[in-house]
């Protein structure tokens, strides 16, 4: 058997998919992935573990893959994750457990996101009950934010007992996952639904429309509704901008606003009353993945995309997987440029952005080369539509609303990196709210150290 390749991934062809919202990847059937489970060199040390934000247990998992034991691999990742159909999707496994994998160096490393996505997919498909609990303790706990690191602190705390409750700001539960992430990589009724609901099976209870600072305080939570502790996974909402001219156009979006009205608000259905503006020439200011999900989308609603980026390809933050999907699918990528003023007709629409080129000098804080402006290299792209991409941060209602609970200058809760403990008694924190904008995984991994905090604050009270 060859070791070093591991086993392709169907997808549907880059013609076909840019016109329209369907899963790009369509995963392993069951011999592609007992196949791919037999590359596994089952590690004595197996480093993928150590690698894993929320420590699944890989090699165990991959092991049952390859007897062709499903349900008992399901129940291995179970006990460690409770969104794994979610992360075998979006989670960047080449630069977690994935990078460690001793096959990785001289081949390909064994693919684990992809093996635990087939696990999740079987597993939903043949209805299998993962809800195992331990009997009911009769102590409240209340989440705050129904997204990656609530849904995971939730999930844990119900499995040890705990009677949990998940308040919501939105209408929907699933934070990023169903307002940020597309359609075409990550499918909101099968997918995401289908693990909120294991969630709840859990017993886990999920008020949604429900805003923390405003509908009620988190003071009243603890002091009137009687939750013995409170786990703060608000994310981080609020976009960022570039402050320069001509921003505030009409035809000007944070890309934030524009994949929730496309994903959450379903603007891209038939049917769906939702306004959105695509143009017929966007650019997308940014490289990350929310920059390659919202060019991506615009492309599939029709426009002319452009990615407008001050580094180079070798700097894009975004996953590489992504970047090959995005190019593939005609996303044009203007480089080493960025964006200067944003250009509008006599009414105020957008007709255009004035870039500047840029140069890479000696590497910054982040470890990437630092973009250098090159003088006079002023040029015009022509655009009706523009998405800032920048990073988003969280949003100050409840620490302002909260006394004793402090933030940082960029408005992240501070917060103890182990066990997730704020500055106020009893209440927990992690995830985006913490860190600002990263990704599932790590504020699934947030999620899971609060939870344990939690459980281990509870017992000495």
């Amino acid at each position: 058997m060859e070791l070093k390749k591991r086993v392709s991934d169907r997808e549907q062809d880059p013609e076909i998919r840019r016109t329209n919202f369907d899963e790009v990847c369509l995963g392993y059937s069951e011999e592609d992935a007992v196949a791919e489970a037999k590359r596994c060199l089952h590690c004595k040390k197996p480093l993928c573990v150590t690698q894993c934000p929320v420590s699944i247990n890989i090699p165990v998992f991959i092991n049952h893959i390859k007897k062709r034991k499903f349900e008992k691999a399901a129940r291995v990742i179970a006990e460690s994750s409770s969104l794994p159909a979610v992360c075998g999707r979006v989670c960047p496994q080449e630069s977690q457990c994935e990078e460690r994998c001793v096959l990785g160096k001289k081949g390909d490393a064994v693919a684990i996101g992809k093996l635990e996505r087939f696990v999740a997919d079987w597993s939903r498909e043949n209805n299998i009950d993962l809800s195992q609990t331990l009997p009911k303790n009769g102590r409240k706990v209340a989440v705050i934010g129904a997204g990656p690191s609530g849904l995971s602190c939730a999930g844990d705390l119900a499995k040890l007992g705990y009677e949990v409750t998940i308040f919501e700001a939105l209408h929907k539960a699933g934070g990023v996952l169903v307002y940020g992430i597309p359609e075409f990589r990550l499918p909101k009724d099968t997918v995401v639904q289908h693990e909120v609901d294991n969630v709840k099976a859990l017993g886990v209870k999920i008020e949604t429309n429900v805003i923390i600072g405003r509908t009620v305080t988190l003071d009243e939570l603890i002091h009137q509704e009687g939750f013995e502790a409170v786990f703060i996974g608000s994310g981080a909402g609020l976009p960022m901008f570039m402050n320069i001219p001509g921003e505030n156009s009409n035809g000007v979006f944070s890309a934030n606003e524009f994949l929730t009205r496309n994903n959450l608000m379903k603007a891209f259905k038939e049917g769906y009353d939702t306004p959105i503006r695509a143009g017929k020439k966007v650019a997308v200011v940014g490289g990350g993945n929310v920059a390659m999900d919202a060019a991506r989308t615009a492309l599939r609603l029709g426009a002319e995309v452009h990615i407008v980026y001050r580094r180079s390809q070798a700097e894009l933050p975004a996953r590489a997987e992504e970047v090959h999907h995005a190019i593939e699918e005609g996303i044009i990528f203007d480089l080493l440029c960025n964006p200067v003023e944003i250009l509008a007709d006599e009414k105020g629409w957008v007709k255009g952005i004035r870039c500047i080129r840029m140069e890479l000098g000696e590497p910054d804080a982040s470890g990437r080369r630092r973009p250098v402006e090159i003088p006079g290299s002023e040029f015009e792209i022509e655009v009706d539509t523009v998405i800032m991409s920048l990073g988003t941060t969280p949003n100050p209602l409840i620490s302002s609303t909260t006394r004793g609970l402090e933030a940082n200058r960029k408005g992240c809760l501070i917060a103890a990196e182990e066990t997730g403990k704020t500055t106020l008694e009893g209440v927990f924190a992690g995830g985006d709210a913490v860190t600002g904008a990263a990704t599932v995984i790590l504020a699934m991994g947030a999620g899971k150290k609060a939870a344990v905090a939690i459980d281990a604050y509870l017992k000495n009270r």
